[in-house]
């Protein structure tokens, strides 16, 4: 059904029966058509009121035996319940966060959640004296509200509920209701610093480390980290690293090699950002050999040694025309002695064929098309067995039949 929330024919039907109660009643009368098409009909009993009905099971048949007795039934129906009333007011059950992860996505804005502490609860029990008078169990304690801050953009919006997560839904309703009727920001990127801003923020996900061995790849210069001083106890150790990148040279200072290191990496950073830039180097458009026209096999000799039907329709392919088209024809004689007439229509042109089966007279009427548009003879494949109709020379004498192979067929010829 369209709506999974929507109640079925029969569901509604035992609804109407509870409220007249009476009990309805489902019977299956016929079944009929073949296995994988039966249809089933059902009758279905409401007081002193029967309807009959069919499907192609049991449950669709029931179905409709329902959808009748509701239209057609005399007795009183309950009154309908009001639809609840959706607390999001959002289709489809979507969730006012997901709603709002769209928007900022097509915003180029994404939104952030940032969890904020509770604010305090005044104690007003601090000036009393409840001894012996107050019993901390039953004292009823006061709901945790949580907060959380939601920034879109340039943005805040703060949202708060029972759960952290009702929290993010509150937040992100109120910034639904701010940001639904604001356009849409556009950024127009100026020229001249489209790349720059680019490189700058794929460098912005990278080690300073890494980029220094990029920039250093990149140039072709040497790069090398050396700690040249360690000090101080062993609790408190100070590192310094000195990196050499061709001609710039900077140091940095850590309480552990790795932060001396990257500390180093940012000094020299700076010199190596002042660097005028690379060339660009357009590079070569790759060249693709164009590959030859398939030659069309329309030549009279294309072909000879295939299967007739094979080289018909291969030949129809290279033409770009219509494939060629069988129909039988006729089927005729005696069952041990079977000839059946087949015909090929390529175009306007149509030919036929005759064998002792389907598949020899198809290809028979192939090799009589390829004939008649002109193409050579297909060479004879492996010699067919013969027809028992045919006549053949048995002992020096031209008869009827076949040489006996089997007692059987002797006893038959004998007949």
């Amino acid at each position: 059904m369209a709506n999974p929330k929507e109640k079925t024919p029969m569901c509604l039907v035992n609804e109407l029966a509870r409220f007249n109660r009476i009990q309805p009643q489902y019977k299956l009368l016929n079944e009929r058509g073949p296995a994988h098409a039966k249809m089933f009909t059902v009758q279905l009993t409401l007081g002193e009121q029967t309807w009959e009905a069919e499907g192609s099971s049991i449950k669709k048949a029931q179905h409709a035996a329902a959808s009748k007795a509701l239209n057609e039934t005399t007795l009183p129906k309950p009154t309908p319940r009001p639809p609840k009333n959706n607390v999001n007011n959002n289709p489809g059950s979507i969730t006012p966060t997901v709603e709002l992860n769209g928007l900022a996505m097509k915003r180029g804005e994404p939104a952030i959640y940032r969890p904020l502490d509770p604010k305090p609860i005044p104690n007003y029990r601090a000036n009393y004296n409840f001894r012996g008078m107050y019993n901390q169990r039953y004292h009823c304690p006061v709901p945790k509200i949580f907060y959380v801050q939601l920034t879109v953009g340039n943005s805040e919006f703060f949202g708060e509920g029972k759960t952290r997560q009702a929290a993010r839904h509150n937040a992100a309703m109120k910034a639904l209701q701010a940001l639904q009727n604001e356009p849409i920001p556009e950024k127009i990127p100026q020229n001249g610093e489209t790349g720059k801003e680019s490189e700058e923020d794929k460098d912005a996900n990278k080690s300073e480390i890494s980029v220094v061995f990029e920039i250093a790849l990149k140039r072709n210069i040497p790069v090398t980290f050396e700690v040249i001083k360690e000090s101080g106890p062993p609790h408190m150790k100070s590192f310094v690293t000195r990196v050499t990148v061709g001609e710039f040279t900077a140091e940095g200072e850590g309480n552990s090699k790795k932060l001396s290191k990257k500390r180093a990496a940012m000094a020299v950073l700076q010199e190596l950002k002042k660097l005028p830039p690379l060339p660009v180097i357009e590079k070569p458009k790759p060249y693709f050999k164009k590959r030859p026209k398939t030659i069309l096999k329309t030549g009279p000799e294309y072909g000879q040694g295939m299967n007739p039907i094979s080289r018909l329709a291969q030949i129809q392919q290279a033409k770009k025309e219509k494939e060629p088209e069988y129909v039988l024809l006729s089927e005729r004689g005696m069952p041990r002695r079977r000839e059946f007439v087949m015909q090929v229509k390529v175009g306007n042109e149509i030919t036929t064929g005759t064998g002792p089966n389907k598949k020899i007279a198809k290809r028979n009427a192939a090799e009589a098309m390829l004939l008649q548009l002109g193409y050579k003879a297909s060479t004879p494949l492996q010699d067919q067995p013969e027809k028992l109709g045919e006549n053949k020379s048995w002992n020096g004498q031209n008869v009827g039949y076949p040489e006996p192979t089997s007692n059987s067929e002797y006893c038959f010829l004998n007949l």
